[in-house]
């Protein structure tokens, strides 16, 4: 009759344990990871990280075609084009390579 005290502490150790386990928390160990994976690929992909401190003014574009160039690039969202329907690709085009393969 040693057996059915020896289950009950058994089981009243599991218990005790499953009840400590909920509440130990491993968040502390991927709080001190969190965003690793943002930093280190925005990290990657900058090309010059001291770029804002160059207070070198552009060369190469002079007003005008600078005003320009915006001027068209913002109309380009008031009026833009329309795309060609994705259905007819290939449709109605002459001169097709397939009928000079058989010769």
């Amino acid at each position: 009759m040693k057996i059915i005290p020896t289950l009950v502490r058994v089981g009243l150790c599991y218990g005790i344990g499953a009840t400590l386990t909920g509440c130990m928390t491993s968040t502390p160990v991927y709080d001190t990871h969190f965003g690793e994976a943002v930093r280190t690929a925005r990290v990657m992909q900058t090309l010059n990280p001291q770029a804002s401190l160059n207070t070198d003014p552009v060369t190469g574009v002079d007003g005008r075609a600078a005003t320009t160039a915006m001027d068209r690039y913002n109309s380009s969202f008031r009026a833009p084009q329309s795309d060609p329907n994705g259905y007819t690709v290939g449709i109605g085009t002459s001169g097709g390579s397939l009928s000079t393969m058989g010769q």
